[in-house]
């Protein structure tokens, strides 16, 4: 597969067009989502092409009760096949043993993002096995991000396509009053903590 030339292709399309040579491409996709602000977009434009895709959700414990809300609204307004993978400690456990969410940028937040993220993602991605997965980032989000292409190969061999990559947060935004969806304003990452930081899974995964 020649990934310069497809992602120059790619490149023109808009997400739709993007998603739907995604699943063109694969005997077993997944999309991932973290229910964040704006994830009904992606949602929204895959199942429209394939309702039935696997929709893998990482619930580190962590969330806000406007973002379980939000999860629970989405789920069943686009009937959504859910799979939901958590970290081996519950919230209750870690707190009461390790006394919450550590600082960032220390070894003690670098080990809990691996329990609480990393670790169920490489989980659900064993399990579910796929050979591409589609992820919601944007070129807009992070400084990592914005060199990333459309599709790219991780480093256990899958695809990953990103097909609002090159979309920013008024065209999201844009698409989902378009299309009536809703958008999360209480939306809390612990693993990441600031908004313009990674929390690993893409860099991790990154060749």
């Amino acid at each position: 597969m020649q990934l310069e030339s497809i992602n120059q292709e790619l490149s023109l399309k808009d997400p739709a067009s993007i998603i739907q040579w995604a699943l063109d491409q694969a005997k077993n996709p997944v999309l991932t989502t973290n229910f964040g602000p704006h994830e009904a977009a992606i949602l929204h434009l895959a199942v429209q092409i394939k309702p039935d895709i696997p929709v893998i959700w990482i619930d580190s414990g962590y969330g806000t009760k406007a973002t379980y809300r939000f999860a629970d609204q989405l789920i069943k307004q686009l009937n959504l096949n859910i799979q939901v993978f958590h970290p081996e400690y519950s919230r209750g456990f870690r707190d009461a043993i390790y006394g919450g969410v550590p600082e960032v940028d220390t070894p003690e937040h670098d080990e809990f993002t691996r329990q609480v993220k990393l670790e169920p993602f490489a989980r659900a991605m064993k399990t579910l096995a796929p050979d591409v997965w589609l992820t919601a980032i944007r070129k807009d989000q992070t400084d990592f991000r914005k060199g990333l292409e459309i599709v790219s190969k991780t480093n256990d061999g899958y695809l990953r396509v990103a097909p609002v990559l090159n979309w920013n947060e008024l065209d999201v935004e844009e698409y989902l009053v378009t299309q009536d969806l809703p958008i999360e304003e209480d939306y809390y990452d612990p693993t990441k903590v600031y908004g313009n930081r990674e929390c690993g899974l893409h860099t991790t995964t990154s060749k």
